[in-house]
């Protein structure tokens, strides 16, 4: 089973050239793809490679958003992604 996002995809989206976040980004490819399994509450979709093309989107969207707001302490206010959520909408099993 192929990651749904590997180093390489997230280092280009990030626009990330060096090595130095590797590790860091890595952790932040496992926390945003846990917390898009988390949102999905699907236990029945598989995140791997072979995930919709707006769940892979949104998932890189939550990596970005972690990587360049790592600090709990901001200057501004931080709001909830919406391009986030309407991605993934579609695809998020409701429970009742």
């Amino acid at each position: 089973m192929t990651a749904m996002i590997i180093l390489d995809d997230a280092k280009l989206h990030l626009r990330v050239d060096f090595t130095d976040d590797d590790d860091l980004i890595e952790n932040l490819i496992d926390t945003a793809t846990a917390a898009t399994a988390d949102y999905l509450d699907d236990s029945e979709l598989v995140l791997d490679s072979t995930a919709p093309a707006p769940v892979k989107a949104a998932t890189l969207l939550m990596i970005a958003d972690l990587y360049e707001n790592r600090e709990a302490q901001t200057e501004r206010q931080l709001y909830v992604n919406q391009t986030y959520e309407r991605l993934l909408n579609p695809y998020r099993v409701l429970t009742a």
